[in-house]
């Protein structure tokens, strides 16, 4: 590995056994078609773009296909698949856990599994679950739970529900839109000001949420009466980390203005983002002139470490 040791937020496992059991279980109703992926061909394209480690979580549609007991088994079962290879290569992989949300008692109970067996170092939640927000009321036991644990929170977009456009896979087009909704609500909702000690990790660069933060900020007093004011509300949007997969260069200059400078973490939305984009990507953040050499560190590297204790006494 070379000096520039990154650490990747987003970044995706695919266990053969539920990328073969997906199509029997709805498939990916975004569209988007499951790549091929095995941990020997993560770490190559680690070493090609100098990423020590990757904290790997499932993407959507996670284990939403499936349902009662078998929902809770496959999430099981997934967890325990990158925990093994966290315990083989453990500087190289981390471990989002997956959690059967919308089944609330299911998900506490994994939450438990995850932290106390398994050693997670976070959870990966979707944008929405069957339609139903991040900030909705039924998940605030999760939100407590999980504010308990001091939780690492990966937030991964989900298909939103409407219609696929003709051509227009919701990776492609719809995933920006739904991470920028959750985000939106879980602040109007009041969930990031009751449980402060939760870390989320916005996917993508949040979506649109750093190119719209002041319209929301702006408006939203107007319309509602139980929201903080605009500067209030720009302070809890900017609790949010952010991660760079897929948003360079363009969407660089929003992200950098709005964002507090230690809340901005690397990602590379590898295998779902092919390596060729993932490069290209990743070279055009290493080229933005407009951060200094000490920003590009933090983004890469030490912004990560204060949410991962095991990965900062391991990777320096």
């Amino acid at each position: 590995m070379t000096a520039r040791n990154r650490i990747d937020v987003h970044q995706h496992v695919v266990p053969p056994f539920w990328a073969e059991a997906l199509p029997a279980h709805g498939g990916d109703p975004s569209g988007w078609s499951s790549p091929t992926w095995s941990p020997e061909s993560a770490l190559a394209f680690m070493d090609s773009l100098e990423i020590q480690t990757g904290v790997l979580s499932l993407t959507a549609p996670g284990v939403q296909g499936w349902n009662g007991v078998a929902k809770r088994e496959m999430a099981r079962k997934v967890n325990e698949y990158v925990a093994g290879l966290v315990a083989k290569w453990p500087t190289r992989f981390g471990n989002f856990a997956t959690l059967p949300l919308p089944d609330v008692d299911g998900t506490l109970a994994e939450i438990d599994h995850a932290y106390d067996t398994l050693q997670a170092d976070g959870v990966v939640l979707l944008s929405n679950y069957g339609g139903v927000y991040l900030g909705d009321a039924a998940f605030e036991p999760v939100w407590a739970a999980l504010d308990r644990r001091h939780a690492v929170v990966f937030i991964h977009p989900a298909k939103p529900g409407i219609d696929v456009l003709p051509g227009m896979p919701g990776p492609l087009l719809d995933y920006p839109f739904d991470t920028t909704r959750t985000a939106l609500q879980l602040v109007l909702n009041g969930v990031i000001a009751r449980y402060p000690n939760v870390r989320i990790i916005l996917s993508h660069a949040g979506g649109f949420l750093p190119y719209t933060a002041y319209r929301f900020a702006e408006l939203t007093p107007g319309v509602r009466n139980d929201v903080p004011d605009r500067d209030g509300l720009l302070d809890l949007l900017r609790g949010f980390y952010f991660d760079t997969a897929l948003s360079s260069p363009s969407a660089l200059p929003s992200l950098t203005a709005f964002a507090r400078p230690d809340r901005v973490l690397y990602g590379s939305d590898f295998p779902y983002a092919p390596p060729s984009v993932s490069t290209s990507f990743t070279k055009a953040q290493d080229a933005y002139g407009a951060l200094e050499a000490d920003r590009h560190t933090a983004i890469n590297h030490t912004n990560a470490l204060p949410l991962f204790p095991r990965l900062a006494n391991l990777v320096r």
